[in-house]
């Protein structure tokens, strides 16, 4: 039986050759959601065509040609962490080699460099420090939205907010709303890996466990600080676990509505504790991104993060279920650790041209996916000259 046969549609698209997807791909159609077992056979399903063109015809209903980008800027202010989890490369004990902690002032005129060259958000996220008082991240974010009021701060992960309630001895609500007042606008994503204990113990046993990830997006969306979600496969996890793992930030988007995009991260095992596993292949990474946009039927955007996929396989998402290919970036820190071997950078104008080849329309978008219309914006403001300084 062909997709065409079930939708309708003309008979040059694909047939199903994998009769294990017959009934899932019927549900898909239908609008109907999917189960644990649907996304198991998903996985397990070789058929990857067919697999695309399911995720591609949902995100196609949802948003047409369109991809969206956006202007933005990495900012990790240290890289010091006491986790020392086995899937990072980025965080460093206090005297390693490489670790770093930015003074406050020196953030601040990085990220007016990133308002001078466009930037509509901040992305902030960095290691647990141990030193460092919850008072140093509220000043950060405070000078920011002083010196950058326009610009969306979308900062630290569930992971690090678990953090700073635990040596702040705030509850996690109150140390919600402390950053909150202080000018956090949203939360990035990151830190959910993979939930199932028996993964966390091994890759990130000193995190939040999985059900702490949750508890904390929750809290967040109760106060009003959406937030986007995550997941890092192509370790040790199994499919089952991804598919509890979408299915859990699913059961909790249909509780918040909360969650604004969704972010599949392919695993980079350089320079790690987990050096010795190979890379997500791109048939992993495809097959990823389109069960996502398939089983995330309650989250509108699923993003092709670039930086990780690299380009040429954020373009090809783009026909798999994804329609975000992140932003312009500056300065990532944390997957060029771990050997991720794209660019730091990509402007604006390529952005839009590899969404272009692609055969989609580029709209810039804010945080929350407002589209921006650069010629009803101020001018940046001009460049002063100013020394930067570090704590090293």
């Amino acid at each position: 039986m062909s997709i065409a046969q079930l939708s309708g549609m003309k008979s040059s698209t694909p047939v199903i050759e994998d009769g294990r997807l017959e009934p899932i791909a019927a549900k898909v159609l239908a609008g109907e959601r999917l189960s644990l077992e649907d996304g198991v056979a998903l996985y397990r399903s070789p058929d990857l065509l067919a697999l695309g063109w399911l995720a591609n015809y949902v995100r196609e209903k949802r948003h047409g040609d369109v991809c969206y980008f956006n202007v933005n800027r990495h900012i990790n202010p240290t890289n010091v962490c006491v986790a020392h989890c086995k899937l990072c490369a980025f965080g460093r004990s206090p005297d390693a080699p490489g670790a770093y902690t930015f003074a406050l002032e020196e953030i601040w005129q990085r990220a007016e460099q990133g308002l001078r060259e466009g930037a509509t958000e901040f992305h902030l996220v960095g290691g647990l420090h141990p030193d460092l008082p919850f008072d140093y991240f509220l000043d950060l974010i405070r000078g920011l939205k002083a010196r950058c009021p326009g610009v969306h701060l979308k900062a630290f992960t569930m992971v690090e907010v678990g953090y700073f309630s635990r040596i702040s001895k705030l509850s996690i609500r109150d140390t919600l709303l402390a950053l909150k007042d202080a000018g956090v606008d949203s939360l990035p994503g990151g830190g959910a890996e993979i939930f199932h204990p028996r993964v966390r113990k091994v890759i990130c046993d000193h995190k939040v466990s999985g059900q702490q990830w949750l508890n904390i997006a929750r809290t967040a969306h109760q106060i009003g600080l959406r937030s986007n979600a995550t997941m890092l496969y192509g370790h040790i996890e199994s499919d089952e676990e991804r598919v509890e793992h979408l299915l859990a930030l699913r059961a909790l988007q249909d509780e918040t509505g909360g969650f604004v995009a969704f972010i599949p991260l392919a695993f980079h095992p350089e320079n790690t504790g987990l050096a010795h596993l190979p890379k997500p292949t791109g048939f992993t990474d495809l097959k990823t991104m389109a069960i996502s946009r398939l089983l995330l039927d309650n989250f509108d955007h699923i993003k092709a993060y670039w930086i990780m996929l690299t380009p040429r396989v954020a373009q090809i998402a783009l026909r798999f279920g994804a329609d975000d290919i992140d932003g312009t970036v500056v300065e990532e820190k944390i997957y060029h650790d771990a050997g991720a071997t794209t660019a730091q950078f990509t402007p604006r104008a390529q952005l839009e041209r590899l969404i272009r080849e692609a055969g989609r329309v580029p709209v810039e978008r804010d945080t929350l996916y407002h589209p921006i219309d650069r010629s009803k914006m101020p001018p940046p403001p001009s460049r002063p000259n100013a020394s930067l300084s570090i704590i090293v």
